[in-house]
């Protein structure tokens, strides 16, 4: 169902004294265009879901594949999910919805879905909220989600990085007294300064190690882009990790990016809940693929180099005008590609060894 409701006026929380106390895995993904017509495995996709039982989503294009999606769920686990999807936001043509998702027999929703109105007008996606009890403690949680821009650079993503110390602050008066999860695709690893703010507030990331999105060469991630933010005062995690997926699946990542998504998902887990991602891969067959995926800067063709970070079909062009390159770092070279540009494209673990 789409959700589009107003705020309702509720009492400020004067502060949360006590651990929750609950026993869900909570589970935060990117699916890379949901709904579009992009060959999706939904299947795939419900395969690696069913492993947590509540879903902040990004990324979603249409509603009608949440609902294949739920469907493809309730087939595999033998039991009901639920989904919540809000309205399309974004501030140019492209626009996106966010969707909670969960399994009806562990969780369900409660209360305050909403679309932060954005006063200052600081996000080009504003955050979706809502509240969720834990059916079998009766523990509630509260979580937003979010997908910050990427824009041209880092300096592009750090304003909406900060304001959601705003967004934290203002849980408590929606949700009084309720534990607090934002959870997303941040486009920024966790220990940049910009989220010194909402540390300040008492905030911290699930995930500070390893990457979450899938570059071309099999077994290779980068960037830590993906997260979620909780109080350890107020919330007993338990356990959080990365879901490297296509290894569960058997697949290349060439494969994976391409019907399930190029965002690896991650979790928590509270109390004493056990995350259920297994492996569906035949057994003792290899992840089928080869390291030989890469992006060549000598030999990449235009729409090859286009998939770069930071890289259009203009400066594709100009990597290959300006060919031989010894070095990843010789990009800042071409016009456009400072160090920090130049520095995502090599921390993107997409481009084959120079040496």
């Amino acid at each position: 169902m789409k959700i589009t409701g107003t705020i309702l006026a509720v009492a400020v929380s004067v502060g949360m004294t006590h651990m929750a106390q609950a026993d869900i895995t909570i589970g935060s993904w990117n699916l890379k265009h949901l709904g579009w017509n992009n060959n999706k495995s939904l299947g795939d996709v419900a395969a690696v879901a069913q492993g947590a039982d509540l879903w902040a989503l990004q990324e979603v294009m249409d509603e009608a594949a949440v609902t294949q999606l739920e469907q493809q769920l309730e087939q595999q686990t033998g039991e009901p999910w639920s989904s919540m999807t809000s309205h399309e936001v974004g501030r140019s043509s492209y626009q996106e919805s966010y969707t909670y998702l969960w399994r009806d027999s562990a969780v369900e929703y409660t209360q305050g879905a909403v679309v932060y109105l954005d006063p200052g007008d600081k996000f080009a996606r504003e955050p979706f909220l809502a509240e969720f009890r834990d059916i079998e403690s009766g523990q509630e949680v509260a979580l937003a989600t979010v997908h910050i821009v990427y824009g041209d650079n880092q300096d592009d993503r750090t304003p909406e990085i900060r304001e959601l110390e705003a967004i934290w602050n203002w849980m408590p008066e929606v949700y009084p007294e309720t534990p607090r999860i934002i959870a997303g695709d941040y486009n920024l690893a966790p220990d940049h300064v910009a989220w010194q703010p909402l540390r300040d507030q008492g905030a911290q990331p699930a995930i500070t190690s390893g990457a979450t999105t899938l570059s071309k060469t099999d077994g290779d991630y980068a960037n830590l882009y993906d997260n979620l933010w909780f109080d350890e005062t107020a919330l007993d995690v338990s356990s959080s990790s990365i879901v490297r997926f296509p290894e569960l699946l058997g697949m290349n990542h060439e494969t994976a990016r391409d019907v399930v998504s190029d965002h690896a998902p991650i979790y928590i887990t509270l109390g004493d809940a056990s995350p259920g991602f297994v492996s569906v891969a035949p057994a003792g067959d290899d992840v089928v693929g080869s390291a030989n995926d890469c992006i060549d800067l000598n030999n990449a063709s235009v729409s090859q180099l286009d998939e770069l970070p930071n890289v259009g079909p203009a400066r594709a062009q100009d990597i290959i005008d300006g060919r031989t390159w010894e070095s990843v770092d010789d990009l800042v070279e071409v016009s456009g590609i400072g160090p920090a540009r130049m520095a995502e494209i090599r921390d993107s673990g997409q481009v084959c060894s120079l040496t």
